[in-house]
């Protein structure tokens, strides 16, 4: 008799329960690792090309970045030093003392060796030819060259990598699709269950694309508005400085259209360089 009780009183577990608990144990982890672990060497291979692409746009960025940010600082201190000064002997001495790590006194040291090498040796070569301002034009102009150049240095990368970092992954998520609808056709499984996880993990790489190429397009557009802003200031300087060492006169104190030019110093001489 009680082994009858004991056996009504039992707990009965529900046979879905049981079944249910088998399925999710022995569900497949799905996800982008298990992607990467399942694709082929064409896939891997797509992966590691927007991995280095990512590293290549955010080490551009990071280093253009902190190096305008620089150019910014020391900038501003030259031309303070440069407006402020009472001669070209000052601006020399400074120069020679501090050396040259910005644009604008590199374009100013430039200029003023042009200035004082033709006025001691004339047009010796043909690439002097002309007069002291032809030759000082020339020589402002392969500066701002040079700046330019090294401005735009590597903005080229981010664009392509901006642009063509979409497609790579889509390339992967074609390429992952491919194969998983190979798998499941040769498995005879095409419930949605069945192709809804091998089909999400390929769209995985569209995902990795967008996320390589969203920085570099945002990096490239930031730096090309930042260098085109800094080369208009430096064409400013570049032509107040040609007139300043042409006439011995400069049109305004400064180029920083942030600070207010008074008209009392709208207009001052300042001594030229010695040619010594």
């Amino acid at each position: 008799m009680s082994e009858v009780t004991s056996a009504a009183t039992a707990p009965v577990v529900p046979a879905a329960t049981t079944a249910t608990t088998v399925d999710t144990t022995a569900a497949p982890q799905l996800g982008f690792s298990h992607f990467i672990s399942q694709t082929d060497s064409v896939g891997q291979g797509l992966f590691i090309i927007l991995v280095l692409m990512s590293l290549v746009s955010w080490a551009l960025i990071l280093t253009k970045g902190v190096g305008m940010v620089l150019r910014q600082r020391r900038s501003k201190a030259f031309l303070d030093f440069f407006w402020n000064a009472t001669s070209l002997e000052a601006v020399q001495h400074e120069i020679a003392t501090h050396g040259v790590n910005e644009p604008f006194a590199h374009l100013t040291s430039h200029a003023m060796h042009a200035q004082a090498h033709h006025a001691r040796y004339g047009a010796a070569k043909l690439e002097e030819a002309g007069t002291a301002q032809d030759f000082l034009t020339r020589t402002i102009k392969k500066v701002l060259d040079e700046e330019t150049m090294s401005l735009e240095n590597g903005l080229a990368v981010l664009a392509t990598i901006g642009a063509t970092a979409p497609f790579v992954g889509l390339f992967g998520t074609v390429w992952g699709v491919y194969h998983a609808l190979l798998a499941i056709g040769a498995t005879g499984a095409g419930t949605l269950d069945k192709v809804a996880g091998p089909v999400g993990e390929a769209l995985i790489m569209t995902g990795v694309g967008l996320a390589v190429a969203i920085p570099a397009v945002m990096g490239y557009n930031w730096l090309t508005r930042s260098n085109r802003v800094w080369s208009a200031r430096l064409d400013a300087f570049a032509f107040e400085l040609f007139t300043f060492l042409s006439t011995g006169q400069t049109l305004k104190t400064s180029v920083d259209h942030d600070e207010p030019v008074t008209k009392a110093a709208a207009l001052r001489t300042v001594k030229p360089a010695s040619n010594a």
